[in-house]
């Protein structure tokens, strides 16, 4: 019966094909890290919506509208997204998720073992109602704080802490933005509208057992990595030291000088102009205004800096000059380290063109780069192009590096402040209850109640403007766009019809739920090298396809791309918070794959078992 019903498929025509090339080329782009990813998505959007343009194509008679490609901009499901964003934002911003951090950071200092149980359950928790990256970032600076008083490697805890947001977030519809695309297309798609809580029991089932493999199993699996943060092994940072008139190195030799340091100071350069580079002679006489470049720990630098009356900045350098938005002398000084991650004001930029010091009033003094230690560092830092894992050290007053890490936009891994918990924390916690209780009880659609949500933090204070743009991150919605673009060309085409079928032909003699389980681990592979976004939008028409081809309730078929899409756990790329564990916690590619397959497959397995026996798959 499924054979025949597959060879009854529509053939692929040449609109169709092309669709499907395209989304091959999008897939191969999305994992480029050099180009950024609202690029390559953009330019994917613009050759679909030219080529059909250009190419006119109707099917049964009915003209396909180019113009349909760009109606992602005004989905339900991205409003949806972007307004928990800004909800996300609010409750990180007046400091609303402080005190359950705080209890779960007390719990540690008695019972660890306990203490990672319940990290790991209120974090997923968390992930149910509320985007995994606030949780990830509030919680890496307090689980490294943790570690350095209680003399345990963090490395065993942040990764499972990090892949537990992840499975938390499958529980419920507004847990992932891969949730809402997924629910949202079913529904374009002929689905009976999937509630909030519909897949909340499978969800829990097999997200159980993870959690109990990331509490029992995975800290064994996870070598003790040196915490890049830590003061007991700080990372090493490239810097320039800056002789002045009053430097205690002018008119010294560079033995000289060496000897003021006790011989601990490495000099590895020495400028004297833009093109004039010096050799290390010890015999070389500094004079001001010339450059020794040095690599060492944070304290070192600034000994050195004391020591020789040099300074870590150019004192002539017009792009970060010292003044009263940025006095190196003010009382309060502190040195932070602060991570580039993808979305991050500095990704893709330079200090320069970012004017780093003017908008946050801290001074770059040195650079560390996570991919490349060895790597030479140019003259001027400022020049520097900045990537994903780069850390800079900074240094500025208390409250200048408090309203940075409080502003959201970049990672700062002092891990000595806390977040504010201000009186509008239970403000904002009061909104995000009113938003998921009206969506759970079917009274708005969830992208209704989100946006009044968004409304009410704006009006209460708990949000301002300024904060909720920059909580949309331009890449996850342009992704978001192009990728139901692809999705309806997909199902335009008959594309995803003709795979659908071709899919049930190769599993002709398969029973059903052996299909359902063969879903579930294609989009786990696959969401594990592209954007998850992308492969749930795209797998999504053509697992309703398949189930209708099988003439079998396409609901299980919906939750394998929807649960499959979010088993992002075992590459650093695959989701947006692994990239900040990566950074955070020392990690290495191959600590992802160590606990990340293995979860992987618990994971798929459970689902493989537990969605036939929910939904009467025979």
């Amino acid at each position: 019966m499924q054979a025949a019903i597959a060879n009854q498929a529509v053939s692929p025509d040449v609109h169709g094909i092309a669709v499907l090339l395209l989304i091959v080329v999008a897939l191969f782009l999305f994992t480029r890290d050099r180009l950024p990813l609202e690029s390559s998505s953009l330019i994917i959007l613009t050759i679909l919506v030219v080529g059909f343009q250009i190419f006119p194509y109707e099917r049964d008679g009915v003209p396909l509208d180019s113009a349909q490609f760009l109606s992602g901009f005004g989905n339900e499901a991205l409003v949806a997204i972007c307004s928990l964003m800004m909800i996300g934002k609010a409750l990180e911003t007046t400091g609303a998720l402080q005190p359950i951090a705080m209890l779960v950071s007390k719990t540690w200092s008695t019972r660890p073992s306990l203490a990672l149980l319940l990290t790991l359950v209120a974090v997923a928790v968390l992930s149910a109602f509320i985007n995994d990256t606030p949780i990830v970032v509030l919680m890496i600076p307090i689980l490294v704080g943790i570690s350095l008083r209680a003399k345990f490697p963090v490395s065993g805890v942040m990764l499972p802490m990090g892949l537990a947001t992840i499975i938390g977030g499958m529980s419920t519809t507004i847990g992932t933005s891969t949730n809402l695309l997924v629910v949202g297309i079913a529904h374009d798609l002929g689905v009976p509208t999937i509630g909030m809580f519909d897949f909340v029991l499978p969800a829990v089932i097999v997200g159980g057992a993870g959690l109990l493999f990331l509490w029992l199993v995975a800290p064994r699996l996870l070598p003790d990595r040196v915490l890049p943060m830590a003061d007991t092994a700080p990372r090493i940072f490239s810097s320039q030291l800056f002789v002045t008139e009053d430097s205690v190195a002018a008119g010294k030799t560079l033995s000289e000088v060496l000897a003021k340091t006790a011989g601990q100071m490495r000099v590895e350069r020495i400028q004297r102009s833009e093109s004039l580079f010096l050799a290390k002679l010890p015999t070389v006489i500094l004079q001001p205004g010339d450059r020794l470049f040095v690599k060492d720990t944070p304290g070192n630098l600034k000994h050195f800096e004391s020591l020789l009356g040099a300074t870590l900045y150019n004192i002539f350098d017009s792009q970060h000059p010292v003044s009263a938005n940025t006095p190196l002398k003010a009382e309060g000084q502190q040195l932070a380290e602060v991570v580039v991650t993808r979305g991050s004001p500095l990704h893709r930029r330079t200090l320069a063109a970012a004017r780093f010091a003017a908008s946050y009033g801290l001074l770059p003094l040195a650079i560390h780069r996570a991919r490349a230690p060895d790597l030479q560092i140019p003259s001027d830092l400022n020049n520097i192009r900045l990537r994903v894992g780069d850390v800079l050290l900074v240094q500025g007053t208390r409250d200048a590096i408090n309203a940075l890490k409080s502003s959201g936009t970049m990672l700062v891994l002092d891990g000595t402040t806390d977040l504010p918990h201000t009186h509008r924390a239970n403000r904002a916690f009061a909104v995000l209850g009113l938003v998921v209780l009206t969506a759970a009880l079917g009274i708005v659609p969830i992208s209704v109640s989100a946006l009044v949500g968004v409304g009410l933090l704006l009006a209460l204070g708990c949000l301002t403007w300024h904060n909720a743009v920059r909580s949309l991150p331009v890449p996850v919605i342009m992704i978001i766009v192009t990728s139901l673009a692809l999705g309806k060309a997909l199902v335009a085409t008959g594309m995803a019809e003709y795979l659908a079928a071709g899919f049930v032909g190769i599993a002709s003699n398969w029973p059903a739920p052996l299909i359902l389980s063969t879903f579930i681990l294609i989009m786990a592979l696959l969401t594990n090298v592209v954007s998850n976004n992308a492969a749930a939008v795209i797998g999504t028409p053509i697992a309703i396809a398949t189930a209708q081809q099988l003439n079998v309730d396409p609901m299980p078929f919906v939750l394998a791309v929807l649960f499959g899409a979010n088993m992002s756990f075992a590459t650093p790329f695959g989701y947006q918070t692994n990239l900040l564990i990566l950074s955070a916690g020392g990690y290495k590619f191959s600590d992802f794959l160590r606990v990340g397959i293995p979860l992987v497959i618990i994971m798929w397995v459970g689902f493989s078992i537990v969605l036939p026996l929910f939904y009467n798959l025979g």
